[in-house]
C-alpha cells in the first residue's frame, strides 16, 4: 500500500528515510472506506501516547447513476482513504513495557516515601522541616530501590568473568548500564548518603566501576574489552604495550580485581618459562602482593575482593604509611637490575608509579577525566571529603584531560560532563537544569527527593513557591509534568494520581480533570477504576458526576437497570425522579383498559429504585400499585388453598388499605383510577364482610365521578373515552353501591 502523498511527496517519511519523524520500520496504515462528496482532505489527530494520526480521504465524484468514484490526483492512489500512524519524537532506545513496568515500580516506592514524609510531618507538630535525624536514611532506602528497579549492577569487563572468555553479546546487553542509573547512583553518594562521605574514594571506586562505559565513547572499560578479546590468543601478553597500559589503568581507577589478574597472566608464570625467568616471576608477584594488600578506606570488603579494609581512619592513615613505604622500597630494590626482560621491567616499574601517585603517570593511565579524578583520589588524596575542594580537582581533571589533548569530554562525546560536574560541586541548580535537559520527566519527578534529602539550600530552591511558575514549586512542577506523561496512555493513567495527590497547590484539581475526561462511558471496568481513585484522594464531588454520566449513558442505551443503579450510587434525586417518572409514562402509553402487564414487567425496576425517593411522584404510585397488586395475587393463592378465612381477611383488609393510599389525592395519575377501580371490585365484593367503609367507599365514588366529568367536559388524558361508556361502569357502579349499603348497615 502506498502511502498517502501531497505534491509528489509523502506526508511522512518512512523511519528508515534520513527526515524519519523516529521508530523502526514503515508507519502503520489504515483503510479508511468514506462516502464524503467533497474536496481532497487531510485530518491530523493525536492517537495513545506520542502517536500521530494523518488522514487523507481523496475526493468522491458522483457519476449520472448515482454510482461513486474515487477521483485521484495521480495514477496509482488507493480507492479508499488511508491513515497513517507515526510515532513522532526521538528514538527512545527503552521498549514501552520497560518504561510501563518502570512507572509502576517506581510509584509504589515513591508513594511509600511520601506517606513517611507525611507521618514525619505530622509527628513534629505540622512543620514543615523534614530535617530530623534519620530522614536521610529514608531517602537512602528509597534511593536503592529505585535504583534496583532501573536495572541491575554492573562491574569493568573482566570482574565478573575472566579473560579467558569474554560474555557474549546478548549477556553485554542485558548488562548494559543506563546513563540514568549512573546518574541516579552518583547523586545518592553526594546528597542522600551520610555514611558514604568518610569513604568517598572507594565509592568512587565502585561508582566508576558500574558506569565508566556510559561516560564517554572512549572510557577503560572500552579498553579493557579490547584488551580481553586479545588476550585469548597471546601466550606471552607481557610483550603487548597494550598489556601493560591495561593494568596501570585499570590499578589507577582502583579496579584491583583486574590488575591482579592480568599481572597473573604473565608469561613467566608458566611451567616451562618459571625456572629461567625467577627473578622476572618475583617481581611480578611481589607487586601483586602489594597490589593485593592495599590499604582501602571503606567499613567492609566483598568477599575475595584484593586490599585491606580499614573503617577507622588513624588505622587507615598507619597502614597506608606502611604500605607506601613498603612499595617506595621495592622501587628502589636492587633485584630490579637482575630482571631481564626489559618490557616487564618497565611495565612493573610504571605500575609502582602508579600505586605511589605519580601525576603523570595517572594523567597517561587514565582517558576520561572522570577516571583521572577517581585515580587522584585514591592515590594521590584517599582522605578526601565532598566539602574539601572536591569541585576544584574535577575541573582540574578535566583541565588536564584538555591539555593533554587526550580529552574526550566535548559536549558531543560527554553529554553528561557538566552534569556530573554539577553533582560533584553541589550546585543544585545546574543538576536540576541539566537533568531536566537530558532526561525525561521519570527522572526529575523522582530525583527531587535525593537532592532535598540534608540539604536546606536545595529544599529552600526546590520547594520555593515562583511566581512565574503559577505559585507553585520546582519539586511539584517537575511531578505534574511526569503526571502529564502518565495520562497520556491508557495502561499508566492510573498512576497519575499518586504523584498529582502530592502537588499541593494544583495536583487535586489537575487530578479531577483528568479523572471527568476519562471516558467512563465505555466501560464499566473504567469507571470503577476512576471511582476507586475518587475514594482513595476523598474526590466524592468527582465520584457522583462519574455516577450520573455512566447512569445516564445506560440508561439512553436501553440498559435501565444498570442506569438505575449508577444514579442511585450517584444519589441523583432528581435524575431518579425523571426515570420513574418516565417509566410510568411507558406504562401508561403501553395500557389497554385493565391491561397492566407493562407495569409488571417493569417491578425489577421499580424495586431497584427503591422506596426512599420520596420527591417522585411517579415512583410513589409505581410502588404502591406493585403492593396492591401483590395483595391481590396472595389473596387469590390463599383462596385456592383453602386456608384459614381470618387469614384471608387480613390480607384483604391490607390490600384495601393500598388501594385507598393509592387514591389519595396527588398520588396517582388521573389515567391510572379506572383500571384501578376495576381491579377493586374483588374488594369490594367481598363475601364476609364489607373491607371498605362508608368514607373509604365515597372516596372510590367522587374518583368516579370525576372521571365522568372529565369525559364530559373532554378533559380526558390518557384514557380511551370508550372505556368510560355506560356499559364499561356498569359492574364497578353496582359493587360501590352494594359495599355502601353494606357499610351502613353494619355501621
Amino acid at each position: 500500500m502506498q502511502m498517502p502523498s501531497f505534491n509528489g511527496g509523502d506526508f511522512v517519511p518512512y523511519a528508515n528515510s534520513p527526515v524519519s519523524a523516529g521508530g523502526d520500520g514503515a508507519p502503520v496504515v489504515h483503510t479508511v472506506h468514506h462516502s464524503m462528496a467533497s474536496t481532497p482532505r487531510v485530518l491530523v489527530s493525536w492517537g495513545p501516547g506520542n502517536t500521530l494520526r494523518l488522514s487523507y480521504l481523496p475526493q468522491v465524484v458522483r457519476d449520472g447513476d448515482d454510482d461513486m468514484k474515487i477521483s485521484s490526483s495521480r495514477e496509482g492512489d488507493a480507492a479508499n482513504g488511508q491513515v497513517v500512524e507515526v510515532k513522532l519524537g526521538k528514538k527512545d532506545d527503552q521498549p514501552l513495557a520497560e518504561k510501563r513496568a518502570l512507572a509502576y515500580s517506581s510509584a509504589q516506592a515513591f508513594a511509600l516515601l511520601q506517606n513517611q514524609k507525611q507521618q514525619m510531618l505530622q509527628s513534629d507538630g505540622g512543620s514543615s522541616r523534614t530535617g530530623t535525624f534519620d530522614w536521610w536514611q529514608a531517602v537512602l532506602e528509597y534511593s536503592q530501590i529505585i535504583s534496583a528497579t532501573l536495572g541491575p549492577a554492573s562491574g569493568p569487563p573482566g570482574s565478573a568473568t575472566d579473560f579467558s572468555g569474554f560474555p557474549t553479546k546478548e549477556l553485554q546487553a542485558s548488562t548494559k548500564p543506563t546513563t540514568v542509573k549512573a546518574i541516579w547512583d552518583l547523586v545518592e553518594i553526594f546528597y542522600v548518603d551520610k555514611n558514604g562521605a568518610s569513604w568517598l574514594p572507594e565509592r568512587l571506586v565502585e561508582w566508576l566501576a558500574s558506569y565508566d562505559a556510559v561516560l564517554s565513547s572512549n572510557t577503560l572499560h572500552t579498553k579493557l574489552t579490547k584488551l580481553q578479546q586479545r588476550l585469548v590468543n597471546l601466550r606471552f601478553p607481557e610483550e603487548e604495550k597494550e598489556y601493560w597500559d591495561g593494568v596501570a589503568s585499570a590499578l589507577a581507577v582502583g579496579w584491583l580485581d583486574i590488575a591482579v589478574y592480568l599481572l597473573r597472566m604473565h608469561g613467566s608464570y608458566q611451567h616451562d618459562q618459571i625456572d629461567n625467568r625467577n627473578v622476572e616471576n618475583g617481581l611480578v608477584e611481589t607487586v601483586a602482593v602489594l597490589i593485593s594488600k592495599m590499604p582501602r578506606l571503606r567499613p567492609s570488603l566483598p568477599a575475595g575482593a584484593p586490599g585491606q579494609a580499614f573503617d577507622f581512619k588513624p588505622e587507615f592513615s598507619k597502614a597506608w604509611e606502611k604500605w607506601r613505604s613498603q612499595v617506595a622500597k621495592l622501587d628502589g630494590s636492587t633485584y630490579w637490575g637482575e630482571c631481564n626482560n626489559i618490557t616487564t621491567q618497565k611495565g612493573l616499574k610504571k605500575l609502582l608509579k602508579v600505586l605511589l601517585g605519580s601525576i603523570e603517570d595517572l594523567l597517561l593511565s587514565t582517558t576520561h577525566w572522570m577516571e583521572l579524578l577517581v585515580a587522584h583520589l585514591l592515590h594521590v588524596q584517599p582522605f578526601s571529603k565532598v566539602s574539601e575542594g572536591l569541585a576544584g580537582y574535577a575541573v582540574k581533571c578535566v583541565e588536564s584531560k584538555g591539555d593533554s589533548g587526550m580529552n574526550e569530554s566535548t559536549s558531543a562525546n560527554d553529554p553528561l560532563q557538566e552534569l556530573t560536574l554539577a553533582i560533584l560541586s553541589d550546585d543544585t541548580e545546574v543538576v536540576v537544569a541539566e537533568c531536566t535537559r537530558l532526561f525525561d520527566p521519570w527522572l526529575m519527578a523522582h530525583l527531587m527527593e535525593l537532592l532535598t534529602a540534608k540539604s536546606k539550600y536545595a529544599q529552600s530552591i526546590l520547594r520555593e513557591e515562583r511566581y512565574a511558575l503559577g505559585g507553585i514549586s520546582l519539586e511539584e512542577l517537575n511531578r505534574l509534568s511526569y503526571a502529564q506523561v502518565l495520562c497520556s496512555h491508557q495502561l499508566t493513567w492510573q498512576l497519575a494520581p499518586v504523584y498529582l495527590s502530592f502537588c499541593p497547590r494544583q495536583g487535586l484539581g489537575i487530578l479531577e480533570t483528568l479523572l471527568l475526561k476519562q471516558p467512563v462511558s465505555t466501560s464499566d471496568r473504567l469507571a470503577l477504576k476512576v471511582l476507586e481513585v475518587c475514594r482513595l484522594y476523598d474526590l466524592g464531588t468527582v465520584a457522583t458526576t462519574v455516577n450520573r454520566i455512566v447512569g445516564v449513558h445506560h440508561w439512553k442505551h436501553g440498559r435501565k437497570g444498570a442506569g438505575i443503579a449508577w444514579l442511585q450510587r450517584a444519589q441523583d434525586d432528581r435524575r431518579l425522579a425523571a426515570v420513574a417518572d418516565e417509566l410510568l409514562e411507558s406504562v401508561s402509553l403501553g395500557m389497554s383498559g385493565s391491561q397492566m402487564e407493562t407495569l409488571q414487567e417493569l417491578e425489577g425496576l421499580v424495586d431497584l429504585l427503591g422506596s426512599e425517593l420520596h420527591s417522585s411522584q411517579g415512583l410513589t404510585f409505581l410502588h404502591r400499585y406493585k403492593d396492591f397488586k401483590t395483595g391481590l395475587q396472595i389473596i387469590k393463592k390463599l383462596r385456592k388453598q383453602e386456608t384459614d378465612q381470618q387469614k384471608i381477611a387480613e390480607q384483604g383488609r391490607q390490600a384495601a388499605d393500598f388501594l385507598l393510599q393509592l387514591l389519595k389525592p396527588q398520588v396517582t395519575p388521573q389515567r391510572f383510577w379506572l383500571p384501578l377501580l376495576r381491579d377493586a371490585v374483588e374488594l369490594l365484593e367481598w363475601p364476609e364482610m364489607p373491607l371498605l367503609g362508608i368514607h373509604e367507599t365515597n372516596l372510590l365514588l367522587s374518583r368516579l365521578q370525576e372521571l365522568s366529568l372529565a369525559k364530559v367536559r373532554g378533559d380526558l388524558e390518557g384514557i380511551d373515552p370508550r372505556d368510560l361508556s355506560r356499559q364499561s361502569l356498569e359492574r364497578i357502579r353496582l359493587a360501590l353501591a352494594c359495599n355502601l349499603g353494606r357499610a351502613l348497615l353494619q355501621e
